[in-house]
């Protein structure tokens, strides 16, 4: 079905308006994959602070020169192509993405864009494997723990042998 000509201005729009306000964007191939795990998806970037949105990559690409982004090159636009623009600095939108292509092989990850420079399917994985600020702050405590918890130890070990002694 043609979308009119009306119509593309509006979606035009709407894509400039994303790109205007996104951190990152992620590109991906979703051929083949179903509504329900899309809808799927789609939930897990919401929580994510991010947004998947499927529109014609000639649209995509004047969304992303209205906006100042380098020419979106042929390898990130094959196929049925996803964009999902983050709007927050954390890369838990990366971490969903990446978790949904390992269980789903239709889903492929194309590039992406940080920081208005385009970047590989490999760069946007690195930055998927990242543990979360969470994760990092609770090793990092129990790397600050650890030789307290030792020293307690030593101590009590020191007091149970005098305590015992003949």
């Amino acid at each position: 079905m043609a979308v009119s000509k009306q119509k593309k201005v509006e979606l035009l729009q709407e894509l400039v308006d994303l790109f205007a306000r996104q951190k990152s964007v992620v590109f991906t191939e979703y051929k083949g994959i179903g509504v329900h795990p899309m809808s799927d998806l789609r939930r897990k970037l919401r929580k994510a602070d991010a947004e998947c949105k499927v529109g014609k990559k000639t649209l995509m690409r004047l969304a992303a020169k209205k906006n100042g982004i380098a020419d979106i090159g042929d390898e990130m636009m094959s196929g049925q192509v996803a964009a999902t623009f983050v709007y927050n600095d954390g890369f838990g939108a990366f971490k969903a993405l990446y978790n949904f292509s390992k269980e789903n092989e239709k889903l492929k990850i194309l590039g992406g864009i940080m920081n208005g420079e385009l970047v590989s399917a490999d760069v946007i994985k690195k930055y998927a494997m990242i543990p979360s600020r969470d994760e990092l702050l609770a090793k990092m405590l129990g790397s600050l723990m650890s030789p307290l918890s030792g020293f307690a130890r030593a101590l009590k070990a020191i007091g149970e042998k005098l305590a015992t002694a003949k």
